[in-house]
């Protein structure tokens, strides 16, 4: 059988994956966050099983069930503690409780292994999340991007600006590449986290880590110079000055 290991701290990871060859378990991918999850899951194969960490570098692993439909078995990998994961239980998802013991990972794969050709148990998400008390968060993270006959993923933290320009609406990247979004920047500012991004003008919302330089412009407007885009001059709009500068502190 093959599985695949989804854990952000990679000694975990390393560790995980010895014992699993030991039960003769081989690992076709180890994954540190959602974001290469989900391009994985999208690009290959999925395994039999999946050991999925639920706290990962760039936010919970549920989020990878948002982009990607998974039908194969989850043992989830966990660090916390019994009372909690009463969740798991109620939900007839397994888990195994870090540190990982040898013993305790044998019996989930003995488990597996007598009940791998049953339909895997329906997970619901909402009621889990509730259940273990996880932190939430509406704000988009990423944006998939139709180019050509693919579909491409970009991370928030991938994004330099948002912008419209003839009555269309732009995501510019870090790559300095610009891809039309069948959205609007009145949308989009509800969507995204206002610690990250910021609605400086009627047509542009930047992302704060991009910002290079902010010069005082006329009319006791501001201007801002982005790392990564350059197209167009943005000006923080007089209205907008006070809470820009409330915002940046």
């Amino acid at each position: 059988m093959n599985a695949v290991i989804v854990e952000d701290e990679k000694p975990a990871a390393r560790r995980l994956q010895r014992m699993l060859e030991k039960l003769d378990v081989q690992v076709v991918a180890t994954l540190n966050s959602v974001e290469e999850a989900t391009k994985w899951f999208l690009q290959h194969e999925h395994p039999e099983l999946i050991f999925l960490d639920i706290q990962l570098s760039d936010g919970l692993s549920f989020e990878i069930f948002e982009n990607v439909e998974i039908g194969c078995c989850i043992i989830f990998t966990t660090a916390y503690d019994e009372y909690a994961l009463q969740a798991f239980k109620l939900n007839s998802i397994d888990y195994l409780l870090k540190p990982i013991d040898d013993e305790e990972l044998e019996t989930a794969i003995v488990k597996f292994r007598k009940t791998r050709h049953s339909s895997p148990a329906a997970i619901d998400l909402k009621n889990l999340k509730n259940l273990l008390n996880l932190p939430t968060s509406d704000y988009r993270k990423r944006f998939s991007i139709q180019v050509g006959q693919h579909l491409k993923l970009i991370n928030s933290e991938e994004i330099s600006c948002f912008y419209s320009e003839n009555k269309g609406t732009y995501l510019h990247t870090t790559e300095n590449r610009s891809y039309l979004l069948d959205s609007s920047l009145d949308k989009l500012e509800q969507e995204l986290d206002p610690e990250k991004f910021f609605r400086v003008s009627r047509k542009f919302i930047i992302r704060m880590k991009d910002i290079k330089d902010i010069i005082t412009y006329s009319n006791q407007r501001l201007e801002v110079r982005l790392e990564h885009y350059d197209d167009q001059q943005i000006i923080v709009s007089r209205e907008r000055v006070k809470i820009f500068k409330e915002w940046l502190e």
